[in-house]
C-alpha cells in the first residue's frame, strides 16, 4: 500500500518557517504535490549513489555525506530529556544538524589554529584554541560575555553580532548562523576602515573632489547600518530561494558589498 502524502496544513507548517507572508490553502496543496514530485526526482538519484558507494546494501543513505549515527543520538537525546517523555524523529533530525554544524564549526576553528602553527596536524592544543574562539573555552563567565560581544567599533558605538542578529530577524524575516554573523561583521568592519582610510588620502593629497564626496556617501551609509540591513535583506532573499530556513555564510560571501 503506498505512503500517504504530506498532510497540506503540515506542509504549509513547514513553508511557514521561510516566508512572514500568509500562505493560501490551495498553495498548501500545491506544495505537497510539488514537494512530492522532487521526492521522484531525489529518491533515484540517491539510491543509485547509495549502490555506487555500496552494490550489496539494502538500506538508503546520503551518499554526499558522512551522518552522525541516527539511532545512537537519539539514544543519547533520551538519556538527556527531563520534561517531556520521547524524543521524535524531526527533534533527532534537528540534533543531527545543529552537532553537524557545531562540528564543522569546531573543525573550522582547530584548523585556522593548526595552520597558524605551520603544522597539518590539529592538535590538542588548536583544539582548545578553537574552543576559546568559539566562547567554550575555560575562561571565566566575564570573559566569554566579553567574547560574545566583540564587535566593530563605530561612530555612535560598536555594532556587535547581537545587532547583526536581532537586525536580521528584524529586516530580513530570517536567522542568521553565528558564522555569517561574524563573517559580515568583520566585512563591514574592513569596509569602514577601507573608506575612512580613502577619504584621508583624498582629503590630504587634493584629489578630484567627486572621489572625496563619493567616499563619505558611502561611509556615511555604513554608519548609518543601511549597508548591513540590505546585506542581510540579499542574503535572506538568497536563502529563500535555495529553500534554506537562515542566512549561513555562503549567502554573505557571494553577495557584492557595494552592489
Amino acid at each position: 500500500m503506498p505512503a500517504k502524502p504530506y498532510a497540506p496544513s503540515h506542509i504549509g507548517s513547514v513553508a511557514s518557517t521561510y516566508t512572514s507572508m500568509r500562505i493560501a490553502g490551495a498553495v498548501k496543496t500545491n506544495l505537497v504535490t510539488l514537494v512530492c514530485e522532487e521526492l521522484d526526482r531525489l529518491v533515484p538519484l540517491m539510491e543509485a549513489a547509495t549502490l555506487d558507494n555500496d552494490a550489496e546494501r539494502k538500506t538508503l543513505d546520503d551518499a554526499q555525506r558522512t551522518r552522525l549515527n541516527y539511532n545512537r543520538t537519539r539514544e543519547l537525546m533520551i538519556d538527556r530529556i527531563e520534561h517531556v517523555e520521547s524524543v521524535g524523529s524531526a527533534a533527532v533530525q534537528g540534533g543531527i544538524e545543529h552537532l553537524e554544524k557545531f562540528l564543522a564549526r569546531l573543525m573550522r576553528h582547530s584548523e585556522e589554529a593548526a595552520s597558524r602553527d605551520r603544522v597539518s596536524t590539529i592538535k590538542p592544543r588548536h583544539l582548545e584554541i578553537a574552543l576559546h574562539s568559539m566562547g567554550k573555552g575555560a575562561s571565566s563567565d566575564d570573559e566569554e560575555e566579553e567574547q560574545h560581544e566583540e564587535g566593530v567599533e563605530v561612530r555612535g558605538g560598536i555594532i556587535t553580532m547581537t545587532h547583526v542578529k536581532s537586525m536580521s530577524r528584524t529586516h530580513a524575516k530570517m536567522a542568521i548562523t553565528d558564522d555569517a554573523a561574524e563573517d559580515l561583521l568583520l566585512t563591514y568592519g574592513d569596509m569602514v576602515s577601507e573608506l575612512e582610510n580613502d577619504i584621508r588620502q583624498h582629503a590630504n593629497l587634493g584629489r578630484d573632489p567627486m572621489y572625496f564626496i563619493d567616499s563619505v556617501n558611502r561611509l556615511s551609509a555604513l554608519m548609518a547600518f543601511g549597508w548591513i540591513r540590505r546585506m542581510l535583506m540579499k542574503a535572506a532573499d538568497n536563502a529563500r530561494e535555495r529553500g534554506y530556513s537562515r542566512i549561513d555564510i555562503e549567502q554573505i560571501v557571494h553577495i557584492d558589498p557595494f552592489e
